[in-house]
């Protein structure tokens, strides 16, 4: 593994692992406010054990996601001084915004697990409440950061050097507003649907338990907004991609030849030596309409830019019709679930579709991070510069990756142990009222 394999593994990995607690970091929180809201306005108990479950699980991702989250920063300054050394001055005003989101979000997160009993009853909903909104807040600012890298601004490129800096436009850039709506939309989607598999499953033990019937509905609604609104950010999305990075939509859809009328992809393996896409289902002008709302629209394909600068195709390609396909199948199961929760009871074999599409919401968003990250190469920062020249100079990068990968099992298994052992303890506390 040479160095440059060996940064861009460590910063894949640290970044894929990350984001899974930063989605659920920014949506349970507002799990946890509706489930404490409801107990508030009709003192049902089974909310209130709700909302002290959903508690706990918040505070032990927000653990782990600040552990994650120091190693990605610390990772950014040790693999790629490169980029570092000219993109720091840049955007470092939403990594402040960040931080400072993250601290109103642990002092909030403090309040709420200590202030049962001793605040306002309402003001210690709102300091829950302030959990998720800075948490989401947070999420904003991260993806502010990485929308420059795909669309930069705020400054002139003179000589190998930034100059004439505007952080505020740098922050707002062309591709922070689609890049934002599509990640907080697919996180809220993916918590929606893990959360409700995973009461899916309790609810399968306990078929007669309220309090899982509860966390399911309350989920599924999260899910089933989410994904009805998420094809319309998506469109909206491709569609700022198509202007702003013509290479990256065309390896999305191993598009290789520019044309007119140019037909959706559905499926297959591209090859990018003959330009040939095998097994793939074609739908005429498909592409060219979603693209630009026309279907005579002429769409540049691959062949239109140098060789050099070409993204992975096999690897974006793939990954977009993951991203896709699943998010197809969670709109599916939600207009299911629209017909099914007119029963008095869930039926079983609902409930285990639920519980196997547990992680589908997960997977379409690391698969849609591969599509902004690897379908921005051979770029680090679009059009300025490219990864090979960021990279650190550092010999036996390969170890780091090595020790993260150990660490990041670490916390995995770690995580892991404390949910089993709170969800052990919450059964055990139903059993006893129910007794």
């Amino acid at each position: 593994m040479d160095d440059l394999l060996a940064a861009r593994s460590t910063m894949a990995f640290s970044l894929g692992f990350h984001i899974i607690f930063a989605a659920i970091g920014m949506v349970m929180p507002f799990f946890m406010a509706v489930a404490h809201f409801l107990y508030l306005k009709k003192n049902r108990q089974e909310d209130l054990e709700l909302t002290k479950l959903w508690m706990k699980g918040v505070a032990i991702l927000f653990a782990v996601g600040a552990v994650s989250g120091t190693v990605l920063s610390f990772e950014l300054g040790l693999l790629w001084p490169g980029f570092m050394k000219h993109a720091g001055p840049i955007i470092g005003m939403p990594f402040s915004w960040e931080g400072s989101a993250f601290f109103l979000e642990a002092v909030a997160i403090g309040l709420y697990l200590y202030g049962w009993k001793r605040m306002n009853r309402w003001v210690h909903w709102c300091a829950g409440l302030v959990v998720g909104i800075s948490g989401f807040a947070s999420g904003v600012f991260v993806v502010a950061a990485n929308a420059w890298m795909n669309s930069p601004a705020g400054f002139e490129w003179v000589n190998g050097e930034a100059i004439n800096i505007d952080p505020v436009a740098a922050m707002f850039n062309r591709a922070w507003l689609h890049q934002t709506m599509h990640m907080q939309v697919a996180a809220i989607q993916a918590v929606g649907f893990a959360v409700a598999g995973l009461h899916a499953l309790l609810l399968l033990k306990r078929p007669h338990s309220v309090l899982h019937l509860r966390a399911l509905k309350i989920a599924m609604v999260f899910a089933i907004v989410s994904s009805l609104i998420q094809p319309m950010v998506g469109h909206f999305a491709a569609q700022k991609v198509a202007e702003y990075q013509p290479a990256k939509l065309a390896a999305m859809e191993a598009h290789f030849h520019t044309e007119a009328r140019a037909p959706l992809i559905l499926g297959g393996i591209p090859d990018a030596e003959t330009g040939e896409v095998h097994g793939a289902i074609k739908i005429p002008g498909m592409l060219s309409f979603l693209a630009f709302n026309d279907m005579n629209a002429t769409v540049k394909g691959l062949n239109d830019f140098p060789r050099d600068e070409w993204p992975p195709v096999l690897i974006t390609h793939i990954a977009f019709q993951v991203m896709v396909g699943l998010g197809t199948l969670m709109i599916g199961i939600g207009l299911v679930y629209l017909v099914v929760v007119r029963k008095p009871v869930l039926p079983s074999w609902f409930l285990k579709i639920l519980v196997a599409a547990t992680p589908v919401g997960f997977i379409a968003i690391e698969a849609g991070w591969i599509v902004t990250e690897v379908g921005r190469q051979p770029w680090i920062v679009y059009g300025i510069m490219k990864t090979k020249d960021a990279v650190t100079p550092m010999p036996g990068v390969q170890f780091h990756f090595y020790l993260f990968l150990v660490l990041y099992f670490f916390l995995s298994f770690v995580t892991a142990w404390l949910f089993r052992r709170q969800l052990q303890v919450a059964e055990k506390n139903m059993s006893k009222g129910a007794s």
